[in-house]
């Protein structure tokens, strides 16, 4: 059952029951896209590393080199070179300043924060080469006149734009980029942040799961991730209470979706009679009725969030076992208490 709120479009969500160890809720996703100004976004995540990509067509020939020593320029980057390639060294060469600037996509407004920039320079029959990483929101360099290679990193979403140094320039780049933020739900009661994380997943042919993009996001934290559609794991808690959705991102906007799970948080406690204190180092361990291992930990007493469903917890202590089986219903927390005589 999907409910979803659309402004101006949304994504669909769906449910899968589980079986044996991988139980998953049913998911009902309340999705409201929104525009957002996600340039002034959370600064949450850091972005990936961008892969150079070598261009197709062919550039302006370079200034043909005059003998003198070779301009060095230092980078931040890690694996670039500190001296420039052949083709751009030698004596007294025009330089120029060259002024970057990244707004989002069907937007004027420039993004502040959250991008890094890759400048590589291009020379024929060569492959591009790393001059400098900046992470300024609207960065200006000094550069030898020459073909460059400018790429620009925000979240997961890029832009790349040539460009032919001659003068002083400017080059904007408008990145396709939205967000998507997940929350989670037990009925009409608000799952708490620390208990939810979700994974976000590229769909592809003959993969149900799709291609991981990113995982263990935090409830309520914005993922930056170029405009499409995706697959969304929600997990509450870290055993098998698990949603799934497919959601759409939207560039300029935030998607935000509300994933409904079926489950509820157990204390599991060995005692001696009812209401007795617990035994320390007792080793839990959470059965499916098949006999699938769900969890196991060692305490006192051990407290997890389970899907809905039927269950057998065995309980070791001193060499004694113990079991006791239980019903797990969403929404309604329990104490499970198995008893040692």
């Amino acid at each position: 059952m999907v409910s979803a709120r659309h402004r101006p479009q949304h994504g669909a969500a769906r449910g899968t029951s589980w079986r044996g160890r991988a139980a998953v809720a049913t998911v009902m996703a309340l999705v409201a896209v929104q525009p957002c100004d996600i340039a002034r976004g959370q600064e949450r995540y850091e972005p990936p590393k961008a892969i150079p990509i070598t261009p197709a067509l062919p550039m302006e020939s370079p200034t043909p080199p005059v003998e003198g020593p070779a301009l060095r320029m230092e980078s931040p980057a890690g694996d670039a070179p500190k001296t420039l390639p052949q083709a751009l060294q030698g004596g007294p060469q025009m330089t120029h300043a060259l002024s970057l600037a990244a707004t989002l996509a069907g937007s004027e407004m420039p993004i502040q924060s959250g991008l890094v920039w890759r400048i590589y320079a291009v020379t024929p029959g060569a492959a591009p080469t790393p001059v400098s990483e900046l992470t300024e929101a609207t960065p200006r360099q000094s550069l030898p006149q020459g073909n460059y290679i400018v790429h620009v990193s925000y979240g997961f979403a890029s832009a790349m734009a040539r460009v032919a140094l001659r003068a002083d320039s400017v080059s904007r780049l408008a990145i396709a980029a939205g967000g998507l933020r997940v929350t989670g739900a037990v009925g009409k009661e608000a799952i708490p942040d620390q208990d939810l994380t979700y994974s976000v997943y590229l769909p592809e042919q003959n993969n149900p799961e799709g291609r991981l993009v990113t995982e263990n996001i935090r409830s309520g934290e914005i993922v930056r991730l170029p405009a499409g559609d995706y697959h969304v794991v929600s997990n509450y808690g870290t055993s098998n209470a698990i949603a799934r959705a497919d959601l759409s991102v939207e560039a300029g906007k935030v998607t935000d979706a509300t994933i409904n799970h079926r489950g509820a948080r157990v204390t599991l406690k060995l005692v001696a009679g009812e209401g007795a204190e617990a035994f320390a180092g007792t080793a839990f361990s959470v059965l499916t009725p098949g006999g699938d291992t769900i969890h196991e930990e060692v305490g006192a007493f051990t407290s997890l969030i389970l899907a809905e469903g039927d269950y057998v917890v065995v309980a070791r202590h001193e060499g004694q076992v113990y079991s006791r089986d239980f019903t797990v219903r969403s929404g309604i927390d329990n104490d499970v208490e198995i008893v040692g005589r």
